[in-house]
């Protein structure tokens, strides 16, 4: 066997072990009883410590040293820069700073999870504290005297820069704001839902729309969860949801966002199964397809009218007039506190509001006693509506337990990725909708398999995407998508 072979046979090894550590992580948040969690925690540090033994161990060193990348095909190369670039950066983090934040990020998802029930940010601030001390001097550890945000970005979205991230956010901006502006003034305001939708039936028909969405039931599950997340690669993906009596929509969307994340995992090639190819390539580029899924098909008129018949055959009359009307509910825009339930028009504004704080925290111009303060006045000043509780402010996201600085800000570069793809897929397919409305997604999903999702880390983010849309990704297909869309439904 040649070095190559070698280190691909490991890499295959420390590949299936991660997998189990990710299989960890979504039994915690679906099915683990809660006085598991200090031995859980004791489960998930002592594997993180023989994972980063494994990604450090000397015998990698000398096989990447022995191996000449130019004598490799495509696959090969690639396979390469995600082994170099990994092995680099774990070779920087001390091994007792691995394991002692895998065991904090477990204790601490529990604590932020108490803390948000209880409306206790003080409870959580000690903790939240710890965690960014480690996340500061894993950044530290990383940066080699650069950018310490730059380094955490990294993780989530090799090469980007958060200077390049703020010049793309700062042109998003102003016409997110005006676009908000006009259509909060504007004479028509669609009605929100008001009925009351069974539970047990929103997960059955929860289940029937990620199958429609090309979700494979085969090799994957879906589950309840506070905070709905995917989990899992190749042959085995699993999916989370939750359900409200009186949103069904959270259900239904939070599945749909969720099984494109799951069906981009789940078509990646096999050939790549258990390689550093067979995940997606960026936090970035895996928002594209779970808000491409999302919005601009499963919130596109053409779709809806279909989701609206499913939802009559479930639930009977709800109290929506037609398909039309059903339309505006859907894409309804009101200033809400929580992200996950964001229409289109504010999203954005929540990602970027968290994107400043979290850089500010990092670069040590924002203590952790202040966050509360810090986020209620941005989000006033952004929102034009003040915070009533911490769980709607800033205890309503799980990332920062867990140590996710830099993750955030992919979620906006998702949806301006989403936005350039949706642009392609539509010129390439210009009947798209009359499929849609029959409930046939297969157009849609199959065109992103085949120009994405299918190459997983074969080639690098941005290189993707233009690769995809045939142009350079940039914020304006996303804008001129938002301002079409809801200026027709608002009239504005």
């Amino acid at each position: 066997m040649t070095a190559y072979d070698d280190l691909m046979e490991f890499e295959r090894d420390t590949q299936a072990l991660g997998q189990v550590s990710g299989r960890l992580g979504w039994d915690q948040e679906t099915m683990m009883p809660r006085g598991a969690a200090g031995q859980r925690a004791e489960e998930m540090a002592a594997l993180s410590s023989v994972l980063h033994a494994r990604r450090t161990d000397p015998k990698v060193g000398d096989w990447l040293a022995a191996i000449d990348d130019s004598t490799l095909d495509a696959v090969g190369q690639a396979n390469m820069r995600h082994i170099r670039r990994g092995y680099t950066r774990t070779m920087k983090i001390p091994a007792r700073l691995a394991a002692e934040q895998a065991k904090l990020h477990s204790m601490a998802q529990g604590i932020w999870a108490k803390a948000r029930a209880d409306e206790d940010f003080a409870g959580f601030a000690p903790t939240l504290k710890q965690v960014l001390a480690l996340k500061r001097e894993e950044a530290a550890a990383l940066a080699d005297g650069g950018d310490l945000y730059d380094a955490l970005l990294d993780d989530y979205e090799p090469g980007a820069k958060a200077s390049e991230l703020e010049a793309m956010f700062g042109a998003l901006r102003p016409r997110l704001v005006a676009l908000r502006e006009r259509v909060l003034g504007a004479e028509h305001q669609p009605a929100a839902l008001e009925a009351k939708f069974d539970e047990a039936l929103q997960l059955e028909l929860t289940r029937k729309l990620a199958v429609t969405f090309g979700y494979d039931m085969n090799h994957g599950r879906i589950d309840k969860a506070v905070h709905p997340f995917s989990s899992g690669s190749g042959h085995d993906v699993r999916i989370t949801t939750r359900t409200s009596p009186y949103d069904p929509f959270n259900c239904f969307y939070s599945t749909i966002h969720e099984t494109g994340h799951g069906c981009y995992e789940q078509n990646i090639d096999d050939a790549y199964l258990l390689t550093p190819l067979g995940n997606g390539v960026s936090m970035g580029v895996h928002e594209s397809q779970s808000r491409i899924y999302e919005n601009q098909i499963g919130r596109g008129q053409a779709f809806t009218g279909w989701l609206f018949g499913q939802m009559r055959e479930v639930f009977g009359d709800f109290g929506v007039a037609d398909a039309e009307a059903f339309y505006a509910t859907v894409n309804r825009v009101n200033s809400g506190y929580i992200r996950t339930e964001a229409d289109e028009v504010h999203y954005n504004l929540h990602v970027l509001l968290r994107f400043d704080l979290e850089r500010a925290m990092i670069a040590g111009d924002l203590d952790v006693d202040d966050l509360p303060d810090a986020w209620n006045e941005r989000f006033v000043a952004d929102f034009g509506v003040a915070v009533d509780k911490p769980s709607n402010g800033c205890l309503q996201d799980v990332h920062w337990s867990v140590g996710l600085f830099g993750y955030f800000p992919t979620y906006s570069l998702g949806n301006v990725y989403a936005g350039c793809l949706n642009k392609a897929m539509r010129d390439a397919l210009p009947d798209l909708d009359a499929g849609l409305a029959t409930g046939n997604t297969a157009p849609a999903t199959s065109w992103l398999r085949e120009n994405v999702q299918q190459y997983g880390g074969l080639y690098r983010p941005k290189e993707l995407i233009e690769k995809a849309c045939g142009f350079v990704p940039s914020e304006a297909p996303l804008l001129d998508y938002l301002e079409a869309k809801f200026g027709g439904i608002y009239g504005v």
